[in-house]
């Protein structure tokens, strides 16, 4: 199912960190082993709304090079997602609301278009962990941008979407998923 090399080499990280909890604790992971990957990642602090009928919001802690290329942002950090996504981007918070709701990872696959008109595919990987207990409140999300045509201009590519991105793919991932 999940296309990207990089992307199964960090659903097969996260269920090592499992050992054995529903959600893997933050504090279990190694930053050396995520450096290799570092500019397609974005670490995220999930925060309680402010009344029990909020959504939460999404801190960003870190975010890599290529993210901050696409989205237009060279440093997002301590900003919150819903501020940096376009409104056209909005629905894309539904599958962090999933990770925090499931303590699954989730998968997702987009169509947007470059500036020159070509679709690139854009795929995500959000991973949930937890800083105690099993309650996510950690989202390391893993993003993949890619052409069938080649390359693409990938500068502000996700700020310049003049509508909403093609969902192709929306899954799940369950924990005890033994193989990809």
């Amino acid at each position: 199912m999940i296309r990207a090399i990089s992307q199964r080499w960090l659903l097969k990280f996260w269920k090592r960190c499992l050992k054995g909890r529903d959600v893997p604790l933050w504090q279990s992971v190694e930053a050396e082993e995520l450096v290799r990957l570092s500019a397609g990642l974005s670490l995220l602090e999930v925060e309680p709304g402010k009344t029990p009928l909020d959504n939460p919001r999404f801190r960003i802690g870190f975010h890599g090079a290529m993210i901050g290329t696409v989205y237009g942002s060279s440093d997002c950090r301590g900003r919150y997602l819903d501020d940096v996504l376009s409104n056209r981007c909005s629905n894309s918070l539904i599958a962090y609301y999933q990770v925090i709701a499931e303590g699954c990872p989730v998968y997702t696959i987009h169509d947007i278009v470059d500036r020159t008109g070509r679709t690139v595919q854009f795929e995500r990987l959000l991973l949930p962990f937890a800083s105690q207990g099993d309650s996510v409140d950690r989202i390391l999300a893993s993003f993949e941008f890619i052409c069938i045509d080649g390359a693409f201009e990938s500068r502000e590519l996700m700020k310049m979407q003049m509508g909403l991105p093609t969902l192709r793919v929306s899954a799940t991932i369950d924990r005890n998923m033994a193989t990809l």
